[in-house]
């Protein structure tokens, strides 16, 4: 409230009370003054849409040519019984002698004098009533304050130029915020950004709690470079999380704005529709939306709205008071704005209720007509509420169906990886009947298991006598699994691929590792090198029959060329997430072996198996990866670089694969072998020269490349690197070296010559694969008919020109030839078995699709 008014307005549970000063009345004759200080309770009536008085008290003061003001008016908490009461602070002045009353207001109207104080100087700054009650001011930049268990005024050993905000702070008490000019010698625990952003500033926001007069950083409530443009700050919401304060509030400044603050960082901001804001509050409405409340010097008001941004809902001008209560009694907070009136009539004849939602009262407006309206307005809102709480109902029962799908399935989930686990180990799975799952079962249940599924078992359980190592290595994020597989084996397999279980029973995770499958082979001399990973499919352009399988070129063709030698054996990888498994601390992976093993059947057709081998099981824990047990090595000898073949594998396998087609129309391509080995500081591995390891300090330290020369002025340059970072990196310091004129293309799907080899390969086998069919089906004819009888092979055996020297070898000749004709119809039309066509077209198919695979990849490099 602002000073030296002669009528206070406050709020107290749903009530407006009015406070007033009585003129004094004059006695002919006598001296003395008489002043009254008399308080209305207001409440208001939802009938008649006014405020009417409900009850009223009094409290007299003599004061004999004393001059009496009320000075401010609050809400505090009594400290003998904890009770929030209303007081009022009032000043009585005469000739040089000032004298302050703090005076309670009880439930039956009567005043109580808490306690009163004498003053050589009036009080004019940062007046503000608080617990206890006590009163605080600011005099000369000094903090003086008294309460009434002392009845002493007390000052606090402190320089201040404003007090923004005064209350309660959790586990510290009264809390006084204020501006002061900035001390930086601070305690050791104190940030040096802290102190440097108060030196510039020249001011810092501060807290001081009275009851232990301790000092709080101001930095927990906003930075210090707002101090000096902050005239009011309401602190929303205190807490303590794990010792730490946390505060949310919200300030005006000077320069016209409201600024949300929350733990010491702004959040958001407001331009402000007027000048000089004095003071802000807050409303929670019934929608639980929180306002904040403006009140400028100029009797103006606005009402921000904090949802996604901050922003002016609704503003007023000339406004005499704001008050914050729930006055209608709906169990939420409104706004009653009292505004001013000229002629002065009645106290609270204009006003205006609202709470910017549903609540929207003004005075001058004569409710009793629109009765019947409200009537019907509010009748078509409970239907509606109805409805929306049906819908809302229906939601909910969608939404708890949806979870239990979702737990089923992730029960079903979870029972398949455990019977994958039994089978890759060679248990026992039984699996749990459909009814006691709530399931349906797709199929009869049968005592004894499916001849695939135990045939499977057999397989898996088989000790693995194909493979000659298991190996892992940790290549920074990674973890890299290899199993090198015998020449001989690994000849017979197609789409060969790694999966890793593990081997601990976590009821609520899946046990299956999300991994990456790679094929690595190496030629015997080491000359080159090669990966093969799982591709993009191209689109589809027919149906695949198998589905039990996805053919994708994860595999190569059985066939190699009679040029190519290979040494004896192939390493198949696997590339998992490693941060995920060290959540375990230390984790058990089974590693299982998936591929289709090629064989002949009687019918000459090639035949496809699905097998599942069990290769070991791997450990890691944290305590390998800090020991570096699993890191890769690469050492630098002289003008070599050393390291086993299981790390060159492993940083291949995690490193992203770019290959780059360079040439040049007017000169050599001998500056990109230069760059390699100087600038980038680049030896070759001693066990195979063409690939060579980076030895540069940063970022691409440990990239690998490979550079192959078709001729001087053409050649392709592979790169192995961790991401898209060192790629770019790499290419900026290679284009600085190359000529202008050299061209750098990116092959997308590896290299033409590979691919076209790979093609001609796919379509060789696609035609014997159609050949082999035909014959099958021409063979199984050939038993199935008679092609004449011992004589018509004794003509047929006849030379031509016997036959049509006489009239009975013309004869025979016809009759021969009409036998032909019938039996080439017979051969047309004749059925086949359904399960043969169905293999037959299943193995074309195949081979098919691998052929497209291949054209596509041509055609993207």
């Amino acid at each position: 409230m602002l000073l030296g008014e002669q009528e206070q307005f406050l709020s107290y549970n749903g009530e407006v009370l009015v406070f007033q000063l009585s003129k004094p009345k004059h006695v002919e004759g006598a001296d003395d003054k008489t002043m009254n200080l008399c308080v209305r309770r207001m409440v208001f009536n939802r009938e008649t849409k006014l405020f009417v008085q409900k009850s009223s008290g009094a409290f007299n003061m003599r004061a004999s040519h004393s001059k009496i003001e009320m000075i401010c008016c609050s809400c505090t908490t009594d400290s003998r019984t904890g009770i929030i009461l209303p007081c009022i602070l009032v000043k009585k002045k005469k000739r040089n002698t000032i004298k302050y009353l703090l005076l309670l207001l009880h439930s039956s109207n009567q005043f109580e004098q808490s306690f009163h104080f004498k003053m050589d100087y009036e009080l004019r700054e940062d007046i503000r009533l608080f617990a206890g009650p006590s009163v605080l001011w600011r005099h000369a930049n000094k903090l003086f304050y008294i309460s009434s268990s002392t009845c002493m005024v007390q000052s606090a050993p402190l320089q201040l130029s404003s007090v923004v905000w005064t209350g309660e702070i959790v586990g510290e008490g009264t809390v006084i915020l204020g501006i002061r000019t900035a001390c930086l010698q601070e305690s050791e625990d104190t940030d040096e950004f802290s102190i440097s952003d108060r030196a510039i500033w020249g001011s810092e926001l501060f807290g001081y709690a009275i009851q232990t007069q301790k000092m709080l950083t101001g930095t927990c409530f906003m930075p210090h470079a707002y101090s000096r443009v902050v005239s009011s700050v309401y602190v929303c919401k205190n807490e303590r999380v794990k010792k730490q304060l946390r505060i949310s509030l919200v300030a005006v400044t000077h320069k016209n704005q409201l600024i949300w603050f929350q733990n010491g960082l702004p959040k958001g901001v407001c331009e402000l529709p007027f000048e000089k804001p004095c003071s802000v509050k807050t409303a929670v409405t019934r929608s639980n939306d929180l306002l904040f409340v403006v009140f400028f010097a100029s009797g103006n008001s606005c009402v921000v709205q904090r949802r996604d941004s901050l922003q002016v809902a609704s503003k007023w001008q000339k406004v005499k008071s704001v008050l914050v209560d729930d006055f209608i009694g709906s169990g939420s907070e409104q706004l009653l704005l009292l505004f001013r009136n000229d002629s002065n009539t009645e106290v609270l004849s204009t006003f205006k209720i609202t709470d910017l939602e549903v609540v929207n009262y003004a005075s001058g407006i004569n409710y009793k007509h629109d009765v019947p309206a409200a009537e019907g307005l509010q009748e078509n809102g409970l239907l509606t509420i109805q409805a929306l709480e049906t819908r809302l109902q229906a939601g909910f029962s969608s939404v708890r169906e949806l979870q239990q799908h979702l737990k089923l399935k992730k029960k079903v989930i979870l029972e398949s990886c455990r019977a994958l686990i039994n089978l890759v180990e060679g248990r026992t799975h039984i699996l749990p009947k459909a009814k006691e799952e709530g399931l349906v079962s797709l199929w009869d249940d049968a005592e004894n298991p499916p001849h695939s599924l135990s045939k499977e078992t057999s397989l898996a359980s088989e000790v693995p006598e194909h493979f000659t190592e298991l190996w892992q290595r940790v290549v920074s994020d990674s973890l890299v699994v290899g199993v090198n597989l015998t020449d001989s084996f690994y000849l017979s397999l197609n789409d060969v691929s790694l999966s890793l279980v593990m081997d601990q029973d976590f009821p609520s995770i899946s046990p299956i590792i999300k991994c990456q499958s790679k094929i690595i082979k190496l030629n015997k001399d080491f000359s080159a090198l090669a990966v093969s990973s799982c591709q993009i499919e191209p689109p589809p352009k027919k149906m695949k029959l198998d589905l039990h399988s996805q053919n994708d070129l994860k595999g190569d063709f059985p066939k190699r060329p009679a040029g190519v030698q290979v040494d004896g054996a192939k390493t198949v990888i696997a590339v998992t997430s490693l941060s995920p498994l060290l959540a375990f601390h230390r984790v058990c992976c089974v590693v299982l072996l998936h591929a289709k093993k090629q064989k002949h059947g009687n019918d000459g057709l090639q035949e496809s198996e699905t097998i599942t081998v069990l290769c070991g099981k791997i450990l890691l824990s944290l305590e390998d990866i800090s020991n570096e047990r699993f890191s890769v090595k690469m050492l630098r000898d002289s003008s070599y670089c050393t390291g086993a073949m299981e790390d060159i594998l492993a940083v291949l396998a995690a490193s992203a694969r770019f290959s780059f087609q360079i040439t040049s129309s007017d000169c050599t391509l001998t500056p990109v072998n230069s760059w390699l080995l100087g600038e980038m500081e680049c030896t070759p591995f001693k066990e195979c020269h063409d690939n060579i390891f980076c030895h540069k300090a940063g970022n691409v330290c440990g990239t690998i490349f490979n550079w192959s020369l078709k001729n001087p002025f053409e050649g392709v340059l592979t790169i192995f690197c961790r991401n898209l970072t060192v790629l770019f990196q790499c290419l900026h310091s290679l284009t600085r070296v190359l000529p202008p004129s050299c061209n750098v293309k990116l092959l997308r799907s590896g290299r033409k010559a590979v691919l076209t080899e790979q093609l001609a390969l796919a379509l060789e086998k696609e035609m014997l694969t159609s050949k082999c069919s035909f014959f099958s089906k021409e063979s199984k004819a050939e038993n199935t008919l008679m092609w004449g009888n011992e004589a018509s092979k004794k003509i047929d055996n006849a030379p031509l020109g016997s036959l049509l020297d006489t009239v009975e070898g013309v004869q025979q000749f016809r009759k021969k030839f009409q036998n032909e004709r019938e039996q080439s119809v017979l051969s047309m039309n004749q059925t086949m078995n359904g399960a043969l066509y169905q293999k037959i077209a299943l193995k074309i198919a195949e081979a098919q699709l691998t052929s497209d695979m291949i054209v596509w990849r041509l055609s993207k490099s």
